[in-house]
């Protein structure tokens, strides 16, 4: 039976050394209450550093026996990965980058190789106790690199992969040394998960635009396999917080609270001292506050928890100080013998006080300047009981996609911030009351066990899909069963492709036209009774009539737009169209052909396609992403659509393709036998219009398709048409 296996860089018990040996301490985090019900049960497992270096095959050894027996394994590192691997590429290059700081990222290559070091160090590990069915579900930004480890190693595996912070744009990627790298590494995974579809967006725009790799619809098609990308937004354990706020011990230290601050008014800030926080700011606005609306000075108070972090790294040591002389200048100008403004604390606090300061705060104050999520939000909202108070919450939060009914501000604002505070805390009960429930309902339901259940549900339907999708080989079996259906079918329809199919492609396409064999070929087809033949290509109507126009076969040209039928003279169109839009997008398409040595314009009667394959082998995509982006931005809510093919842009006109031409031939002969064959993504429309029993064979180097079979090239093609004729 398959097991489960999550890896992050951390595992959720952190082992300490004391004076009395080691200790064992769980983690109280989110990650690790939303997938206690996945590692603890039967033989799954969590993998991951234990937060201590040893030094000790022993002491190794029995780190190893006690976390085995609560379904963990560890990952030992050393001083110097922790150094270069963690605090150096991890935290020192992609947390800045990734939250939009690159001011303060660093590009060290011996950083760089640590963090390769370590992925690889974790691969192995994973390894050692994943087995060839068993699924791994890997966590964050330390160890991008390992799905595509894991894909190398298991090919067959199912893998997934989560972000825990944003992923940034793609102008903020390319500015990474090893942006290839990491983008590979992720897309290792069978489905990658970020917490909103922001980031998921960000995301899919680096793959296209760096590795070119097209997407549609959140799927991402690779050599090996075919990546799901998906926002799936993390919750917190509701239930844990709105029953720690009703505790005995939580209601006790309300008391004490209040006793000590009698009436005045709640703001509470808590968050990990972090550049990202935007601490700075609401204390800036906080301060504007008591100046712009003096009435509130010795009426409401700020509580401020900031939780030790990283205190000794230079930016960390220069934001703690600034923000000690915010706090100091603010008390120093407006505390009185009997009110504080700021009540400032350094230090992290149990949970029952937590609960404690989010049950009776007036105002929940979230407003990082860049957080994936923020969980802090999620829970000030369960501990509200009372359905009282008021969120401001930055729009940079990935929560604030969610919490709609908080008070959602720009960070950076300090005059929009101040308002909001003073918005907040004249706000009225009825008004709190309706945005509270409204939010308390989004977080109870969508909490983090939903969120758990979510992803690996996602999952395993992705890999069914994969499987589904995955296109066995013409081999000799499937060929002896082919061949024996061909010759009882009484009628027999073969939709045939051209470029790619038939002919292998040419860098110049008006040089490709159909060779002695391919002639032969076709006519032998054609001459008998029992076949209709079909040429369904891309190519405009002259060349195909051109090129194959003596020959008694059925033709679909420019990917459906026209029609001829044997025994026919003329062509006929589809359906009505119409064509002048082309003045508008031609100018568009030409400034890419000024721009891309080798690249060219081919004007169809209905279309216009944009040819790339004579251009730089990595110009070409890199041009060809920017002008999909602008296109789909030109056609966006018109009834235009952008197709890609093979090293070529199309656009037309929607709602006619080659599948929709393909179902008028199967409908008119309806024969006992359909053969289908194509290159592209044009043709698996075709593939999907045709019934379950015919043969659908996608040609090329793609393994996953909606065909059933898949060849490797035209000569294989051309070897199954001779087949054909006997």
């Amino acid at each position: 039976m398959s097991k489960t296996i999550i890896v992050s860089n951390r595992l959720p018990t952190k082992v300490l050394r004391t004076d009395d040996g080691l200790s064992f301490q769980p983690s109280e985090g989110g990650l690790a209450t939303g997938l206690g019900s996945i590692y603890r049960e039967g033989e799954n497992l969590w993998l991951g550093w234990p937060g201590l270096f040893v030094h000790d095959e022993a002491e190794e050894a029995h780190i190893a026996e006690q976390l085995r027996a609560d379904n963990m394994a560890a990952v030992f590192l050393t001083e110097d990965e922790i150094r270069d691997f963690y605090e150096g590429f991890s935290n020192s290059t992609l947390w800045p980058t990734f939250h939009y700081f690159t001011e303060f990222a660093t590009y060290l290559d011996e950083h760089w190789a640590a963090y390769v070091a370590v992925n690889e160090k974790f691969c192995a590990a994973v390894l050692e106790h994943a087995g060839p069915d068993d699924i791994i579900w890997v966590h964050d930004y330390q160890l991008l690199l390992l799905p595509e480890l894991l894909r190398q190693a298991r090919p067959r595996a199912t893998i997934g992969f989560f972000l825990h912070i944003p992923f940034p744009s793609y102008e903020l990627i390319r500015v990474l040394p090893w942006r290839t790298e990491l983008l590979r590494g992720m897309l290792g995974a069978d489905l990658l998960g970020f917490h909103t579809f922001g980031y998921m967006r960000h995301f899919l725009s680096a793959v296209s635009q760096q590795l070119g790799l097209p997407n549609q619809n959140g799927q991402i098609e690779t050599p090996s396999h075919t990546v799901r990308v998906d926002a799936f937004p993390m919750g917190i354990d509701y239930e844990r917080y709105a029953t720690a706020a009703a505790s005995e011990e939580a209601r006790s230290h309300v008391a004490a609270y209040r006793e000590a601050l009698q009436d005045t008014r709640i703001i509470l800030s808590i968050d990990r001292l972090d550049y990202t926080k935007g601490i700075p700011q609401r204390l800036r606005a906080f301060n504007q506050l008591l100046e712009r609306y003096p009435e509130w000075r010795g009426q409401v108070s700020l509580i401020m928890v900031v939780v030790p972090s990283r205190d000794q790294v230079a930016q960390y040591a220069s934001l703690k100080e600034e923000v000690d002389e915010l706090v100091g200048r603010i008390n120093a100008q407006y505390r009185t013998i009997s009110w504080s403004p700021v009540h400032y604390f350094y230090r992290s606090f149990p949970l029952a006080e937590l609960a404690a300061l989010y049950s009776m705060a007036d105002v929940g104050l979230v407003t990082p300047l860049r957080d994936g999520m923020n969980l802090v939000a999620k829970e000030y909202v369960a501990c509200r009981l009372d359905r009282r108070g008021v969120l401001i919450l930055s729009e940079r939060a990935g929560a604030a996609r969610e919490l709609s009914d908080a008070l959602i501000i720009n960070p950076t604002d300090t005059r929009q911030l101040t308002e909001a505070l003073h918005d907040a805390l004249v706000m009225s009960d009825d008004e709190q009351e309706r945005r509270m429930r409204a939010m308390q309902a989004l977080v109870r339901r969508y909490n983090v066990f939903s969120w758990t259940r979510l992803f690996m549900n996602q999952l395993a339907y992705t890999k069914m899909k994969q499987e589904t999708l995955a296109t066995a080989t013409l081999d000799e079996s499937a060929t002896a069963t082919l061949l024996a259906d061909y010759r009882v079918a009484e009628q027999r329809l073969l939709l045939l492709d051209y470029d790619g199919t038939l002919v292998p492609f040419h860098p110049d396409p008006t040089r490709a036209a159909p060779d002695p064999e391919l002639l032969h070929l076709l006519r032998a087809l054609t001459n008998n009774p029992q076949n209709h033949v079909v040429v369904i290509s891309g190519r405009d109507r002259n060349t195909l009539q051109q090129w194959l126009g003596h020959l008694p076969l059925h033709f679909i040209a420019e990917h459906g737009v026209w029609l001829r039928a044997a025994e026919a003279e003329e062509w006929q169109l589809f359906q009505p169209l119409r064509n002048d839009w082309k003045r508008e997008l031609r100018p568009v398409l030409e400034v890419y052909v000024a721009r891309t040595a080798g690249s060219f314009i081919e004007e169809k009667d209905y279309s216009l396609v944009w040819h790339f394959r004579r251009a730089d082998a990595e110009l070409g995509p890199v041009r060809a992403r920017e002008l999909l982006s602008h296109l789909s931005f030109i056609t966006a809510n018109t009834d235009l659509q952008v197709l890609e093919g093979n090293k070529v842009l199309e656009i037309k006109n929607a709602g006619i393709n080659k599948g929709t031409a393909a179902v008028r031939w199967l409908s008119q002969y309806t024969p006992g036998f359909t053969l289908a064959l194509g290159d592209d993504r044009t043709d698996e429309d075709t593939f999907r219009a045709l019934p379950p029993e015919a043969y659908t064979v996608r040609v090329g180097s793609a393994q996953h398709s909606a065909a059933r079979f898949h060849l490797a090239s035209p000569a294989e093609v051309r070897h199954l048409l001779r087949q054909l004729l006997g």
